[in-house]
């Protein structure tokens, strides 16, 4: 793979077309009173919305999970050792 086809044409006329665009960008976003200051912070609130609400359904599902395993733990355990002890008293090896 040549530079040509990474950046999609020259990479001289790529970096050229790319601070152009910024430029462009950014006078649109200071007209709207959009800093980068502002952005950031807005940015980081948004982050820190997203994983809240990754934590929380976590946290929801973790609480079903442990309730289940109340239930579902024991009773796999008691019926691996019933298993094992009846396999015993068939003249089976165990597992």
């Amino acid at each position: 793979m040549d530079r040509r086809t990474i950046f999609g044409g020259s990479p001289i006329t790529v970096i050229v077309r790319l601070v152009l665009l910024s430029i462009v960008v950014g006078v649109v976003l200071s007209a709207l009173g959009i800093t980068p200051r502002n952005f950031l912070y807005h940015f980081e609130v948004m982050l820190r919305r997203i994983y809240d609400l990754g934590l929380n359904a976590f946290d929801g599902v973790l609480q079903y999970l442990l309730l289940g395993a109340m239930v579902v733990v024991p009773v796999w355990l008691l019926a691996r050792l019933f298993g094992i002890v009846s396999r015993r008293d068939d003249g089976r090896p165990g597992d």
